[in-house]
């Protein structure tokens, strides 16, 4: 007898983490002591990490475009709107909606399938996971990490390995692939992933978007770099990569949307490795959540005025376009996006 779970048990459990962070995050923290420090914080450096954050998605944006490239010529522009619409959708929707919703949209912008799109987009996960792994295992050799964080990124690095193998297999043997796949009643759909894995595998471009993915990861340093200067925190460019390192393996689990609260945790969890009270790192995590999240935000629902559409229609549409795929994989979204 199978046991069912229900759908809502992991939003639950998601938003039961975020509100435990919370209340360590805040717990005992003088509000009235640390504002005035917060406000004090140079101008100049929150504007480069403001301006270093936009150009993260701009560059994730040239990324989804280069890995498309052999299947569609994806304007910039429409792969830039739609990850910024993924990203606001993010902060407001449990389970990281913004996700599907962002493969939907370029899914109908671009003409191509839905389930190519989402192969793209998980394409891209794989390059952030390794070159994240990569990155974890360089910090590691200049700071003492928690043995927590150590066992966790080995068991990404295994589940990266495994897709990446698969990834490869699919990429090399495309007919054997498409053939073992042929008795699943996704069959139709996995065959359009496994030929739009094959194109972009074989391009050019699939090598360039790895190294772009590079660049991608590295950018996201110079926010929280140029925060801890303006801060006022002795911390290097190198012991900045440590805490992103620590808060993008802290963003995997199921969270509240906008991993509010657990970005807060990790980012203080990041900085005391350094000896930085928590009092201090309480408040520069703070800082670091609302210069990062208030310029999405923003970007984000203008991109979305710019469709023409409500966020919640195309959350649905985008959610019975991915059910459609898993019943009927022949069948076309139900709706026009422009």
């Amino acid at each position: 007898m199978s046991i069912k779970i229900p759908r809502w048990t992991i939003p639950a459990a998601g938003y039961a983490v975020s509100l435990a962070c919370l209340i360590w995050v805040y717990y005992g923290f003088d509000w009235k002591a640390e504002l005035p420090k917060l406000m004090r914080t140079d101008w100049r450096w929150i504007t480069v990490a403001v301006l270093a954050d936009v150009l993260v998605y701009m560059v994730q944006g040239w990324r989804w475009s280069l890995l498309l490239r052999p299947l569609a010529r994806v304007r910039l522009v429409k792969s830039i709107q739609a990850i910024y619409i993924g990203l606001f959708a993010n902060e407001i929707l449990p389970l990281r909606s913004g996700e599907v919703i962002r493969c939907y949209l370029l899914g109908r912008w671009s003409k191509l399938p839905f389930s190519v799109v989402v192969s793209s987009a998980v394409t891209e996960r794989l390059f952030d996971g390794a070159w994240l792994v990569a990155g974890f295992y360089i910090v590691a050799q200049f700071v003492e990490l928690p043995r927590v964080l150590m066992a966790a990124s080995q068991i990404l690095a295994g589940v990266l390995v495994a897709f990446g193998l698969l990834l490869a297999w699919a990429v090399l043997h495309k007919s054997h692939a498409k053939e073992t796949m042929s008795r699943s009643r996704w069959s139709r759909v996995l065959h359009a992933v496994i030929d739009g894995l094959h194109s972009m595998g074989s391009s050019r471009s699939f090598a360039f978007s790895i190294l772009v993915s590079f660049l991608y990861l590295a950018l996201q340093i110079i926010p929280i770099f140029a925060l801890v200067q303006g801060y006022g925190i002795d911390l290097s460019f190198w012991a900045a990569g440590v805490v992103l390192v620590i808060l993008r393996l802290g963003s995997i689990p199921p969270q509240a949307p906008g991993n509010v609260g657990s970005f807060q945790f990790f980012t203080i969890v990041g900085l005391q490795l350094f000896g930085v009270d928590k009092m201090d790192a309480t408040a520069f995590a703070t800082l670091l959540f609302l210069v990062v999240t208030l310029p999405l935000w923003l970007a984000g629902f203008v991109a979305l005025i710019a469709t023409r559409m409500r966020l919640h229609e195309i959350h649905r549409d985008a959610h019975e376009t991915m059910a459609t795929h898993q019943g009927s994989p022949a069948a076309h979204p139900p709706a026009s996006a422009t």
